[in-house]
């Protein structure tokens, strides 16, 4: 029985071990998942209320995205306070003025990246423009980008700050493992988990999946350097935003029904990417190494330092006082 305990329990820490957190954490976001689909269903069958209708079936799994997103969000407030034993600023969102500052940046780099990969794909015969000026309607413009918002929030969240962390701390129960490399094994262990949630979406590729895991490590970098997610989460929203409602490239397997510009794939789909979007080719990996180098350059201008943050592989947990 003491061994058993060892296994599931930390006592010191006065919390589960890793792995059991992250599996019972899984089962509550599942359950928690189900239940919104089955009240969803019943929505649209007895009410008659769709909250999908007026998106098209391409667009309609990044609408259902975002609804999961705030699902995600209400249950990781619970796993982060129940299991985690943090505060949910805990994982990168220790919101202030430096934080803004952070974010603004990752929002410039973002937008400027898929920019630049537009411009290069147009004057390599790989993306071509068929028309500019607004297509679709401004509703559609500003509930997408409500969608985009939230997705770059919910998603960082989920896989940077609670995944990443997690997956960190635990990997320092191996003593051989220095704070650095279990930040690193997390690193790649959690994009994998990025490029995995990704590798059923509409038009979806080997080498998307592979590009989306790098784009994991690549968001991972801002995380990794200042312990916020500030950085990631301006990268993640601008670069969806820019590529589908500014350029009208589909985001991530899905076409949008509204954007600026409206731009279409030319050239081979391993270069261009194709009907999943820039992600899909060697377009969108210079993407994420060009983003990753800027990350990098920025962190050390800004904090002269790309040492990694130490509240990501050390618990700073809240306290527990016996009334709790």
């Amino acid at each position: 029985m003491r061994r058993l305990q060892w296994a599931l329990w930390n006592g010191s820490e006065r919390r589960l071990r890793t792995p059991w957190r992250l599996l019972l954490g899984t089962v509550l976001f599942l359950l928690v998942s189900i239940a919104t689909l089955l009240s969803l269903q019943l929505l649209r069958e007895i009410a008659g209320i769709s909250l999908l209708a007026g998106f098209g079936p391409a667009t309609r799994p990044l609408v259902l995205n975002a609804i999961g997103g705030l699902v995600v969000l209400g249950t990781l407030l619970a796993v982060a306070w129940l299991l985690d034993r943090r505060y949910l600023t805990d994982f990168g969102l220790g919101i202030d003025r430096e934080w803004w500052v952070d974010c603004g940046f990752g929002l410039a780099l973002g937008g400027g990246v898929m920019t630049a990969m537009v411009v290069v794909g147009i004057a390599g015969g790989l993306l071509a423009v068929e028309s500019v000026g607004l297509s679709g309607t401004l509703p559609q413009l500003a509930g997408l980008v409500a969608v985009f918002l939230l997705v770059g929030v919910y998603e960082e969240l989920l896989v940077r700050g609670y995944l990443l962390t997690n997956f960190a701390e635990g990997f320092r129960w191996f003593d051989r493992l220095s704070p650095r490399a279990a930040a690193l094994s997390a690193t790649l262990l959690s994009s994998l988990v990025f490029g995995g949630l990704h590798a059923t979406n509409p038009n979806a590729t080997l080498l998307s999946t592979a590009v989306i895991s790098a784009a994991g490590v690549m968001l991972a970098l801002g995380y990794l350097y200042t312990g916020e997610l500030a950085i990631p989460i301006g990268v993640h929203i601008t670069w969806n935003a820019f590529q589908g409602l500014v350029y009208g490239l589909p985001v991530s397997g899905a076409e949008l029904p509204v954007s600026l510009v409206e731009t279409t794939s030319r050239g081979p789909q391993i270069v261009s990417g194709g009907a999943f979007g820039p992600e899909a080719g060697l377009l969108g990996l210079a993407g994420v190494g060009v983003s990753a180098l800027g990350i990098v350059m920025y962190c050390r201008s800004r904090y002269g330092t790309l040492a990694i943050d130490s509240d990501i592989t050390t618990p700073d947990l809240r306290d527990i006082t016996p009334t709790e």
